[in-house]
């Protein structure tokens, strides 16, 4: 499932295209996503798109009338080509813009989501997500006090997008790692001093898989086709059985939160 990074990947390869561009035609090819496409994104046909912004995992266009709002879901991909390009198989959606460039939405698992959110107020989706892991927000201070009593494992916790958006599951992992705290302890046994470091580490592995372009797994790549490139800096996500490459331990797998995590025996506490 394409992660923080990936989002944010897909809405700087799409800004120089799609902001301050007007709706030629809105088209629905297949309505029926995660969720009903619905009928008022035909609002966007004539207007002009004034900022592209990033939620969490959700991508916002916004118009002077609301917000067209769009998840990738598992495989979701936008792709920005010629308007007269052929449309292919897993096209759901198109924005074709004034400059002759469409917004193509493709989604061979269905599972993205195209919806509309009026002006003035907040998507349901949108209305209890946390702070972004990449602002000020954002501290070991606030995992620290949210993480008091909780027995919910620490790799859990951090996931959860009412504490912190945007920190999935590859990044916990390697976030983690790097900070030496086992996946499986508990959210309420970790300490102030670690927190802060994890909030660090955590905006640090985020901004560099940014930079690199995401991590391409199986199906993600970037607006203009481009593969992600973080996936070679990953320490432990998917290297279950081979040595770690601090101290040749052998990498182990689990399920925590039924989500396969990644951890060191020996480096991770």
């Amino acid at each position: 499932m394409p992660e923080l990074p990936e989002v944010e990947v897909s809405r700087l390869g799409i800004t120089p295209h799609v902001l301050q561009q007007r709706v030629k035609a809105v088209r629905v090819w297949f309505p029926t996503l995660r969720w009903p496409i619905p009928e008022t994104v035909q609002l966007l046909q004539g207007e002009e798109i004034v900022a592209i912004r990033r939620r969490a995992k959700y991508l916002l266009l916004d118009c002077v009338h609301g917000t067209l709002i769009i998840h990738l879901g598992m495989s979701g991909k936008l792709h920005v080509l010629p308007t007269e390009a052929p449309r292919q198989k897993h096209d759901h959606f198109e924005l074709e813009l004034e400059n002759g460039y469409s917004l193509r939405l493709n989604d061979a698992r269905r599972f993205g989501a195209v919806l509309w959110q009026a002006l003035d107020e907040t998507h349901v989706l949108l209305a209890s997500l946390g702070p972004e892991p990449l602002t000020d927000d954002f501290d070991g201070a606030r995992l620290f006090a949210l993480s008091r009593g909780k027995a919910t494992p620490v790799k859990s916790f951090i996931m959860d997008n009412a504490i912190v958006v945007g920190v999935g599951n590859i990044y916990a992992n390697e976030a983690l790692f790097a900070t030496g705290i086992d996946p499986r302890r508990a959210a309420g046994k970790v300490s102030k001093a670690r927190y802060q470091r994890l909030a660090d580490v955590i905006k640090v592995v985020l901004a560099r898989a940014i930079q690199q372009g995401g991590t391409t797994l199986k199906d993600f790549t970037q607006a203009d086709g481009k593969p992600g490139y973080f996936k070679q800096e990953l320490a432990v996500y998917g290297r279950a059985g081979e040595p770690c490459l601090n101290c040749e331990t052998i990498i182990k797998q689990v399920r925590i939160g039924q989500r396969n995590s990644f951890y060191c025996p020996k480096c991770q506490r």
